[in-house]
């Protein structure tokens, strides 16, 4: 099941820390369906001196198959809850693995 991710709230970190994510989001050049591998969702750093410190992130890029401009995936995680980010995209939805 897709879950679209509401901008102005995270994910919650409970449901995700430690599992491994699909994300799927339309490339605004082209207008395709992007859907990427599986991406694992980093803990935040709980060693961090303050909250604004424990945010941990995953980056990767993607091509969209439908015209090979490349996306930045990101995946941040805090212990707030977790966001995902794609360079250009207006929505993200993502999957957990099962």
């Amino acid at each position: 099941m897709w879950i679209q991710q509401n901008s102005s709230t995270p994910a919650p970190l409970a449901d995700l820390q430690g599992r491994a994510v699909g994300l799927k989001f339309e490339c605004s050049s082209c207008n395709t369906e992007v859907f990427t591998d599986l991406i694992g969702v980093p803990a935040p750093n709980d060693h961090a001196d303050s909250p604004k410190h424990a945010e941990n992130h995953e980056i990767e890029e993607i091509k969209c198959p439908g015209c090979d401009i490349t996306h930045s995936l990101e995946v941040d995680s805090t212990f707030d809850g977790v966001t995902f980010k794609v360079s250009d995209a207006k929505e993200v939805s993502y999957q957990v693995a099962q």
